[in-house]
């Protein structure tokens, strides 16, 4: 069983990613397992053609205690057979979210989720590595690799970056390693040679580019993946193509992040930014 995690800064694309990743995985026929590690709940919802499914963080909140749980409460399976739950979290402003995925986790582990005979488990986590909460995935040693949404906007590469801190600082006592970019594309003038430059310099790789297309985001407000919706559009094919990357992949390494000051002259290199004597 192999344990992916996904990360990438907030409104990336990752459970987007994710979810069409996965289905591409299960459509080949391998046994997956979506572990939604966000308190939005959304990291599931095209598996499962529904808006949000129950939480573990708000079913032991009703009942007073997530010992009082079931496992088949909170886990649901969906397109693929692909099986799917969503630690959830407090509501905006109360509480601490990354709490929740550590809860979720432990709660899973504790009832035999991970016991059955899977071929991944993705953990789709939100937005930065923001506290240890989050980092769970890398911190406890659960997910052996991690994968980057990203693109060639400055604030998605500073993310990507600061989730490289993230994972060298676990590399050594959890074992975690990291398996390489994605870029979803955002349209960005050169991005593609930019994001490949930025692996570079991170000490890992490009492991596939997304091109941007109106047919992911159709397929969501049907609540479907594409690989689901439909099947023979070349965006379809795209994810078919990450999945058998990831599938394939061995290249995982310990990121080597860059300073600020790094980061930027990349943009400058690549004509994102202008020089300070130019600007």
């Amino acid at each position: 069983m192999r344990q992916i995690a996904i990360y990438g800064k907030g409104g990336i694309g990752k459970s987007t990613t994710t979810q069409n990743t996965v289905a591409a995985l299960a459509e080949a026929g391998r046994k997956c397992f979506i572990v939604g590690c966000d308190p939005k709940a959304d990291s599931t919802r095209l598996i499962l053609h529904v808006k949000a499914q129950s939480t573990v963080m708000h079913l032991a909140a009703e009942r007073g205690a997530v010992e009082d749980l079931d496992l088949d409460e909170v886990m649901l399976v969906g397109f693929g057979g692909i099986k799917c739950v969503e630690s959830g979290g407090p509501e905006p402003g109360v509480g601490c979210a990354g709490r929740g995925v550590i809860t979720a986790i432990n709660f899973l582990e504790e009832n035999g989720a991970f016991d059955d005979d899977l071929d991944y488990v993705f953990y789709d986590v939100l937005g930065d590595v923001v506290c240890g909460g989050f980092a769970m995935p890398i911190r406890e040693g659960k997910a052996q690799e991690i994968y980057i949404v990203t693109s060639g906007e400055m604030m998605a590469m500073y993310a990507a970056n600061n989730i490289s801190k993230g994972i060298l600082k676990y590399a050594h006592s959890g074992g975690v390693r990291l398996g390489g970019l994605i870029c979803n594309s955002r349209n960005v003038d050169n991005e593609r040679e930019l994001i490949e430059a930025l692996a570079e310099k991170l000490g890992t790789q490009m492991i596939h580019f997304l091109p941007r297309n109106n047919i992911v985001q159709e397929a969501e407000l049907r609540r479907m993946t594409v690989i689901e919706y439909a099947p023979d559009h070349p965006m379809a094919d795209e994810y078919r193509t990450l999945a058998k990357k990831i599938e394939e992949n061995r290249k995982l390494s310990i990121p080597t992040p860059l300073t600020m000051d790094e980061l930027e002259q990349l943009l400058v290199e690549y004509g994102i930014m202008k020089p300070e004597e130019v600007a």
